[in-house]
């Protein structure tokens, strides 16, 4: 029995380090795998640290670089609306008093004559040569907003029947959409002929 007991024993001391070596190797598989997996998301983090110094030094390169913009600031916004603020009110006074003195200029023939008119022979004036002989007629200098139609309605007041079509015939050159004030414009008198 003794000598089955020592056998027993020693078959047990030699398994004995068999089972050990084996949880052993499995722990090594283990702990392996798990550096594995940590080195692996080492890795990972390192990549991301890595775009992230990237962002990060892009970021400081725009930081760094003067800004040339096209964009206007809000101070330059608010700059730029009372600039247009003032200039609609003086849009808006000039012609308020433009108004005002076609208003006048409707009301001044009736009354008192449109302007100082001087019946002529001829034109005077080079600018507007008179169809050739002489015709009897008024001299006129041309004011602030006068218009050929206006100026003939002046005339018809006055009790001168001219039309725009006579004024000009007798004004080859004159362009009606070009008057500036101080022309002289002759004006024919069709009752002086």
């Amino acid at each position: 029995m003794k000598r089955a007991f020592v056998l027993i024993f020693l078959a047990v001391m030699a398994v004995a380090p068999v089972f050990g070596q084996d949880a052993t190797q499995q722990q090594i598989d283990k702990l392996s795998g798990q550096i594995q997996d940590l080195l692996a998301a080492q890795s990972l983090q390192t990549q991301r640290l890595d775009a992230l110094e990237k962002a990060v030094n892009d970021l400081r390169d725009k930081v760094n670089t003067p800004q040339v913009s096209d964009s206007a600031s809000r101070d330059d916004l608010k700059q730029l609306a009372s600039q247009v603020q003032e200039i609609d009110k003086k849009r808006q006074a000039d012609r308020d008093l433009i108004l005002k003195e076609i208003e006048s200029l409707g009301k001044i023939p009736a009354a008192t004559g449109r302007s100082k008119s001087t019946p002529v022979a001829t034109s005077a004036d080079n600018s507007t040569p008179t169809p050739a002989g002489p015709q009897k007629g008024y001299e006129y200098k041309v004011q602030a907003g006068d218009t050929v139609s206006a100026i003939a309605k002046a005339y018809r007041a006055q009790g001168v029947k001219v039309s725009v079509s006579d004024i000009m015939k007798a004004n080859p050159k004159l362009d009606p959409a070009k008057l500036y004030v101080g022309q002289k414009v002759f004006i024919p008198d069709p009752n002086a002929k």
